[in-house]
């Protein structure tokens, strides 16, 4: 049986996922709204086939709770925010995780930490922790990383078919965990060491992050110079080695937005171009958001009347619930507090109700706004 801890965009559909293959899982988490909205039935976020998966993991006997369980398996999948003055890595979250399994688990049982974190973590972290209660990792505890490589949106699809890296201190233990994942992982799973594991994951992002950060800065030069940077990219990348990302509002979502902090926050002087990727990913909100209030202005002057605005989109990508780090939320936010009690309608869809911002339906903005 594995116990999953955290049952959140990570979590619930890895638990999901395994125990619709054939694994035992019982999910945990401390929220107890949470737990009680699935076990009657209903996921708790809105996510591209996760329904369907819902509904077999349930037949196929998954169960939820807020209590750890006493098992050999434990996956720990809570979040790791950052600090947002140190922008180092804050796993008290997964301290906290650890530690409670510690107080139920056997002897042999193995702790796989699945949420991101920063290369040497687990080492500074979580380490401390299993050997301050009483346990010789290697001996009565398995320690194990196997970030997860998931993207919100198509998440149940990438769980199926992205490859997994499985970081642990021996490669025994290493190939038990994998076993685990190839009950439903088709691509490739490969065992290395735990660091290296860490390392894998944040520079994946990373590598997104910097290839974003090149084609946001690419807009805001072509913007300068007056040059369509959508005609551009396309032409550039017809060049058989070229292939330039397209430019946006910015950078969100927890994994692109936050991971490159967990390298640059340890590694200062050695990772100038990321946190220079990372200084023109947040400026390029602003930057948005300075161009509506421009456009807000220019209505006014041309109209002698303020202008009703759309501002359209909270999340951080098409047709998700997530809005963690979205740029969006800034943007609206720095245009609602330069004006004084404009008329702003905000609009996203995939979001019922937002405890901030008022939401309007798409029609109704789109019909009544002057700017879009």
């Amino acid at each position: 049986m594995i116990n999953v801890i955290g049952l959140g965009y990570i979590g619930l559909p890895t638990a999901l996922m395994m125990a619709s293959h054939g694994v035992e899982v019982i999910g945990t988490d401390y929220n107890k709204q949470l737990v009680e909205t699935l076990n009657a039935g209903r996921t708790t976020f809105k996510e591209n086939g996760l329904d369907e998966l819902f509904q077999s993991a349930l037949k196929a006997g998954i169960k939820f709770t807020t209590e750890y369980q006493k098992t050999d398996m434990y996956i720990v999948s809570v979040p790791t925010p950052y600090d947002k003055f140190s922008k180092k890595v804050d796993a008290c979250y997964v301290v906290a995780a650890v530690k409670e399994v510690m107080k139920v688990c056997p002897k042999g049982a193995t702790v796989v930490i699945e949420s991101t974190v920063s290369p040497g973590t687990i080492d500074r972290y979580v380490r401390p922790v299993i050997e301050e209660n009483g346990f010789n990792i290697g001996e009565d505890i398995n320690l194990v990383h196997a970030p997860e490589r998931i993207i919100p949106g198509n998440m149940v699809y990438e769980l199926l078919h992205n490859n997994r890296t499985v970081g642990a201190d021996s490669r025994e233990i290493g190939e038990k965990v994998k076993k685990y994942y190839a009950s439903f992982c088709q691509g490739d799973i490969v065992v290395t060491d735990i660091r290296t594991a860490e390392m894998t994951k944040v520079v994946e992002n990373t590598f997104r992050a910097v290839n974003i950060a090149f084609a946001n800065e690419l807009s805001l030069i072509c913007d300068k110079a007056g040059i369509n940077v959508w005609e551009l990219i396309n032409l550039a990348n017809k060049h058989p080695r070229v292939n330039i990302l397209q430019p946006g509002c910015g950078v969100g979502g927890h994994c692109i937005a936050v991971d490159p902090y967990f390298i640059t926050a340890d590694f200062p002087m050695e990772s100038k171009i990321i946190s220079t990727a990372r200084e023109i990913n947040n400026y390029k909100a602003f930057w948005c958001a300075e161009k509506v209030q421009n456009a807000m202005l220019k209505f006014e002057l041309e109209h002698h009347c303020k202008p009703v605005i759309a501002m359209m989109g909270l999340a951080f990508k098409p047709d998700i619930d997530d809005l963690r780090e979205a740029p969006a939320k800034y943007i609206t936010t720095k245009v609602m507090q330069s004006c004084n009690n404009a008329n702003i309608y905000i609009v996203e869809p995939n979001v019922q109700e937002h405890n901030v911002f008022k939401l309007t339906d798409y029609k109704e903005a789109y019909e009544r706004a002057d700017i879009v």
